[in-house]
Parts: C-alpha cells; structure tokens; sequence
C-alpha cells in the first residue's frame, strides 16, 4: 500500500489517520437545496452517508453533488453555476487525478511512465467510476429533472461517475484532502488496482482478460476457449449480449466455465474471460475443468 496523501495536521486529527471517520460536528445542519423546490430525500442522503462512513458538516454540499444539471435547467429559468454538481465535477476530477497518481507513484515503482499512465486512465475512466457508483447505489440518491428521469439517468455511466466526481469534491470541500483520499482508496482503487497491476506486469493490455485466459489455458495444455452469444435483448440502440465461455473437455464435451452480460459482444466476453480466470485461479487443479457445472456466472 502507498504512503498516505499529505494532508494539513487539522485535517489529520479531525479525520483520524488512514480512515474515514464520522464527524462529530453538533445536531445536523437543515438539508439545503440548491435550488430550493425539490424535497431532499433525507433517507438516501443518511443511507449514503453510512455507505461511505462520513458524515457531512456542511450537508449542502453533499446535496449540491447529488444534483445533475437537468434539474437545474428544469426548475428555474435563469440557471448558474451554483445550481449543479458540474463545478463540483470538475474539481472532483482534479482531487481524483491527484490521488490516484499519488498512490501508485509509491506503490508501484518498478512502473515506468508509460505502465503508470496506463493504470491511472483505467482507474479514472468513466467505466471504472460508473462501477464503483453503482456499487454505492449512488443513482438512487440522485435528483434528477423528470425527463432526464424517464430516461433512465440514475443508470447512465456519464452521469454516475460524474456524481462520484462531484461527491469526491464535496469531501474534500468538507473535510480536507486526508478524508478525500482515504474514500478514493477504499472505494476507487480497492478490489481492482492489484488486478490491473498484475495484466501489466505480465505484458498485457490493462483490462484484456481474454488475452490473460488465453494464456493461462496455453501454459496448461487445456486448449482454445470459445465464446458464443447465448442470447440478445433490448432495443437496437441499447442491446444487452449474454455470452457463455467454454472449453473443450479430454472427452469432447463442451463445459461451460462462465457466462457474462454486456452492452457490446466484445464487452461480454471480456467479463467471462475475467469471471473464469478468477474462478481458476482460485481453484487451478486442472481436474476442476472435468466437473459438471458452470465456474462463474456474470449475468446480470
């Protein structure tokens, strides 16, 4: 693990060192609303709160993240900057960046440049903060205009990691860098940077899990594996492919070793490849190809 990100010493005593601990500030501050219209949904607001153990002082700001602009743009009909998250987006971005670049220059230094860079734009892309917002359930707690509603927005990529931006800066305007970074390694660089550290250390593309199985299979003898589409659904504009990953047994037999979900085909049969890895690599006896059933299931 890398050195904790530099802090002022005010900040390292109120948060506490590495960790993210609740402030103890008086009674709550009111919920303010940006805008001053919509109700705040003070269950989501605490539900998210306790997700990510830290309590807000200036709770406004922490309402102002959640707010996306259509909201903005629908309530009132001269909009300013302070109606949004987007300016908190923007310094979230920078807080993020900072962090993310901090933690693996200490981490990792027998990565060159280059390796560096590569980590670092996997971690910061909108993929990765889409992934992580939803595992926050941060869409729910999002205020949305009706129309940006109806269209499915606390599901859409851009606009969860741009929220996740925007509550990165929130923190930090809250709290300081020290409680920033410590939520950006429990929830941005946790459970995926070793994984992504150890594909570049073995020469492949940052996230190429076909690549990964493929050679694990070649090291092994145990053959080529195929993906097939198993199944389609969805508008033409916004299809969901279900793929299933098999591998030929020494009897001929195909044995299915993991399914997975994606919006493109390359997309699902990378999830598989990296469903079944994980699965092998947790238990890599060969004789575990030989028995029935399906390794790992990634459908959604």
């Amino acid at each position: 693990m890398s050195k904790s990100v530099g802090a002022s010493k005010s900040v390292q005593q109120s948060a506490g060192p590495g960790s993210i601990a609740p402030v103890e500030s008086g009674p709550p501050l009111p919920l303010a609303d940006p805008l001053g219209q919509l109700p705040v949904d003070r269950l989501q607001v605490d539900r998210l709160q306790a997700d990510i153990a830290y309590s807000f002082r200036q709770r406004s700001l922490l309402e102002l993240a959640l707010t996306h602009s259509s909201l903005a743009y629908e309530r009132q009909l001269s909009r300013t900057t302070q109606d949004d998250n987007e300016r908190l987006e923007f310094l979230g971005d920078a807080v993020l960046g900072l962090v993310v670049t901090e933690h693996l220059y200490h981490a990792y230094p027998d990565f060159n440049e280059g390796d560096l860079t590569q980590l670092r734009a996997q971690l910061v892309s909108r993929k990765h903060l889409g992934r992580v917002a939803r595992k926050l359930a941060l869409g729910e707690a999002l205020r949305l205009g009706k129309g940006e509603e109806r269209n499915g927005g606390r599901r859409k990529p851009a606009i969860l990691s741009n929220a996740l931006e925007a509550l990165i800066a929130a923190i930090f305007l809250d709290g300081g860098l020290a409680p920033a970074a410590e939520f950006v390694r429990q929830h941005v660089l946790a459970g995926t940077l070793e994984e992504l550290a150890e594909a570049s250390r073995s020469g492949l593309t940052v996230g190429d899990h076909k690549s990964a199985l493929q050679e694990y299979f070649q090291a092994r003898g145990l053959g080529q594996p195929r993906y097939s589409i198993t199944a389609e659904s969805g508008p033409d504009h916004q299809k969901t492919f279900v793929v299933a990953l098999q591998i030929l047994q020494p009897d001929g037999e195909p044995r299915q070793l993991a399914c997975a979900s994606g919006s493109r085909k390359k997309n699902a049969e990378q999830e598989a490849a990296r469903l079944a890895l994980h699965a092998l690599q947790s238990n890599p006896a060969p004789a575990s190809l030989s028995s029935p059933g399906t390794l790992s299931d990634g459908v959604a």
